[in-house]
């Protein structure tokens, strides 16, 4: 203990419990099976098992005729509801509305809910569903971002901003370039499919059991589609199975489902997807077509960049607003745009609607922005790297600070630094020689390696959400127990607040508990999103605690004498004038005094605005940063790709807890790779998902993780006022993974240098297959 002459801690003395690589708070539950999930809690006696039932032909059309008579007749079946047993309003959206619990009158998408059967059992219920009798005057679906322009459908208004004249500044450019290319989606494939179970209460109570990242949501719109008071629908969530944002708006619907039955039956009611069932019917991350334009000198600095977003959005606006604007705010990653016009749409497409994805958008932006610095290089003939270092924003000692195309002062900036360390550690210089040698003596198997930065902003861009409450209780024995509105999907955020309490009455990780997020004890919370569940959650526990610590002062300094504002907390200890007594001793005696050890808290993140109408505005607290190279090989004859070496250099501030924030940073990167490279989602002509199950859409496996990974944290810390100047790294280290589709990029071009290789996202091996014949037989040749 780091403590003044007499024995009492000194107040500047390092944290001893934040910045520990301490272990997830359930690591031990989890790997002994023993962490309860929805599906593992007891069901209370008469509970429903519930199932969706849909139209299994058609994916747009009239509903002629719903014939549900064999389905109520089916063996086991209690109840079959339709949207006209919906009480209030048959709508979950969480933006503009356009989402029914369940359709009515036509279908838009394949797999869209049309009624819900409640059973005895799971299987009953299955069963029962596929007797229904379903007609639709079927129409041709939009299916493609091309189908919905031919069409003209959109879901919101185009939106775009700018800085500058971009096309006077690209047509005075010495060079020009203009390239088109697709990026695909992706599917979220937690391990816990969708699932919640709804429990009546006492009078017009319906409890929610749900695997959501949103409990206030879901709890909001629970209660207007019942006609409740959203105090009468309280939701709880222990822990998730995964959630990447698939369970941040599209966790609703079913949640409400399950409520909607036990407030018709008056049973406790439950409903979990199969896993075909979970990929059709929910939504994925959003696809795009991306046209771009730019201007740029025989250094590769850029002049001037234009650039189109054509985002396919499904049936209905969803969460498309914020995560297609987040794609724009992202479209500059980490390079200072002279000038810049950049544009969207928002295509309505006859598809499930697409929804959050680990990034919200952001990685698309900056796949196009990586796409560009790598097309300037092929075309220059310069290595890619040094392209990317002319057009890097300046580092925060610069005299000048550069400017976002939306109007932010980006005046955190470490990259330039970052990057020199991160190209000395992982020898890229030697290395990229030493591949391009490779490649001029190997006709089948070419190499490639890249180094990409990333620059994330960390902040929801609605403003109101940027809010977090917490509950803190110290109890007469000196335990803790601590509820707050985040959410735990696996990301170890309960840890982390733990870690935070505990370190503000200096004691130790295992005397702080955290219990379910539950909005009957901390109500209008903001989703578990937008990587910052431990910069606002955080913040808050934090206050509740330190409003709790001030009582226990007083009375230590009544106690042992000595000022309050000397008091010291450490080592499960009170300290004053140099005595101390044990934490449940002045925990004890604050108690017997009449004070209260309990007291909620707030945080609201400060210093953020955008206008959105103006285009302007700051809607980032800070910038999270990183940097990657990797190393990969192809085989030009069957598209086949291997990962060799990954070096990862990551901001994550001053950690928090820098086992778990390696851990996300590592399966951050193989998520975002998976999307990059093996992950294609295909539907048919008809709007139907034709990759719904692991048989037939790819995620990595064990197998696919880097032969050689190298994960580092940088030394640093935020520049702004963060919970003790840590930094979000939920999302960032995502795009860390842009370094392997970049580096095949590469080792593409070495088959034909100077010419852009057509590769879209995911670089599937048929897909580099494609790009690798289009270079050795370009079109017109033999």
């Amino acid at each position: 203990m780091d403590a003044t002459s007499d024995g009492t801690p000194r107040p500047d003395a390092p944290t001893t419990v934040v910045g520990r690589a301490s272990p997830h708070e359930s690591a031990h539950l989890h790997v002994t099976g023993a962490a309860a999930y929805i599906d593992d809690l007891p069901e209370p006696a008469g509970t429903l098992q519930v199932v969706p039932g849909w139209c299994r032909t058609a994916a747009r059309g009239r509903i002629l005729r719903l014939d549900l008579d064999r389905v109520r007749a089916a063996p086991g079946v209690v109840a079959v509801l339709t949207a006209a047993d919906v009480p209030a309003v048959n709508d979950c959206s969480p933006s503009v509305g356009g989402d029914p619990v369940l359709a009515v009158n036509e279908v838009r998408y394949h797999g869209q809910p049309i009624f819900a059967v409640a059973a005895e059992t799971r299987a009953a219920a299955r069963r029962a569903a596929r007797l229904a009798v379903i007609e639709v005057e079927e129409e041709k679906p939009a299916v493609t971002v091309a189908d919905a322009l031919d069409r003209g459908t959109d879901v919101l208004p185009p939106y775009a901003f700018a800085k500058g004249d971009a096309d006077a500044a690209i047509a005075a450019a010495p060079h020009l370039l203009h390239d088109g290319f697709m990026i695909g989606g992706q599917e979220h494939f937690y391990l816990e499919t969708q699932i919640a179970l709804a429990v009546p209460g006492d009078g017009d109570v319906v409890r929610i059991f749900a695997s959501t990242q949103h409990p206030t949501e879901v709890s909001h719109v629970a209660a207007r589609v019942l006609g409740l008071p959203e105090a009468a629908v309280p939701c709880e969530c222990r822990r998730m199975g995964g959630g990447f944002g698939g369970k941040e708006s599209q966790a609703t619907q079913w949640a409400v489902i399950a409520a909607l039955v036990a407030g018709v039956t008056g049973r406790p009611a439950k409903i979990r997807l199969d896993r075909d069932d979970d990929m059709m019917m929910t939504g994925k991350r959003h696809d795009f077509r991306v046209d771009w334009s730019a201007g740029f000198d025989d250094s590769g600095r850029l002049a001037g960049v234009e650039v189109d977003f054509f985002a396919r959005c499904g049936h209905s606006a969803d969460l498309s607003q914020g995560v297609v604007d987040r794609t724009m705010f992202h479209a500059d990653n980490a390079y200072d745009y002279p000038a810049a016009r950049i544009a969207s749409r928002r295509l309505m497409t006859d598809t499930v609607s697409a929804t959050a994805y680990r990034g919200f958008g952001g990685p698309q932006g900056m796949v196009f922005a990586e796409r560009m610095m790598d097309a300037i290089a092929i075309r220059l003939g310069i290595d890619p790297l040094d392209v990317r270092r002319a057009n890097f924003y300046p580092d925060h000692a610069a005299a000048a600070h550069g400017v976002t195309p939306y109007g932010q002062v980006v005046d955190d900036g470490i990259l330039a630094a970052l990057v020199d360390r991160l190209e000395t550690t992982s020898d890229y210089r030697a290395r990229a020689a030493a591949i391009d040698a490779f490649n001029r003596s190997s006709p089948v198997l070419k190499k490639g390696i890249a180094l990409t930065p990333v620059k994330f902003g960390i902040s929801f861009t609605l403003a109101h959400l940027n809010q977090a409450g917490a509950l803190v209780h110290v109890y007469s024995d000196g335990s803790v127990s601590v509820n707050h509105g985040g959410t735990e999907m696996g990301q170890g955020l309960m840890t982390k607040v733990a870690q935070v309490v505990a370190e503000a009455f200096g004691l130790p990780l295992a005397t702080v508990r955290v219990t379910a997020t539950a909005t009957d004890k901390v109500p209008n919370t903001a989703p578990t999103a937008a990587s910052s569940g431990s910069d606002l959650n955080g913040w808050a526990a934090l206050r509740a605690a330190e409003t709790i610590r001030g009582r226990l002062a007083e009375t230590a300094a009544r106690l042992l004498g000595g000022e309050v504002d000397a008091v010291r907390f450490a080592d499960a200890r009170v300290w004053s004038a140099g005595r101390s007594l044990s934490f449940a001793d002045v925990a004890r005696e604050a108690h017997r005094a009449r004070l209260s050890l309990s007291s909620t808290g707030f945080y609201a993140t400060p210093g953020i605005t955008w206008d959105r109408d103006a285009a302007h505005g700051r809607p980032f607290f800070y910038f999270a940063y990183g940097a990657s190279c990797s190393e990969v090989v192809i085989d030009t004859f069957t598209g086949e790709t291997r990962v060799t070496r990954v070096d990862i250099l990551h901001d994550a501030g001053r950690s928090l807890n820098p086992a778990i924030d390696i851990g996300q940073i590592e399966g951050g990167f193989v998520q975002g790779m998976g999307w990059l490279t093996a992950e294609e989602l295909v539907w048919d002509d008809h709007g139907r998902l034709l990759t719904h199950a692991p048989s037939t859409y790819k995620i990595p496996t064990a197998h696919d993780v880097p032969e050689d990974f190298r994960v580092a944290l940088w030394e640093g810390e935020a520049r702004v006022e963060t919970i003790h100047r840590s930094k979000a790294v939920g999302e960032p280290p995502f795009m860390l993974a842009i370094s392997v589709h970049s580096a095949i990029l590469r080792a593409l071009a070495s088959l034909a240098p100077g010419r852009l290789p057509a590769l879209d996202v995911p670089a599937t091996p048929e897909a580099i297959l494609k790009a690798v014949k289009a270079l050795r037989h370009p079109e017109g040749s033999p």
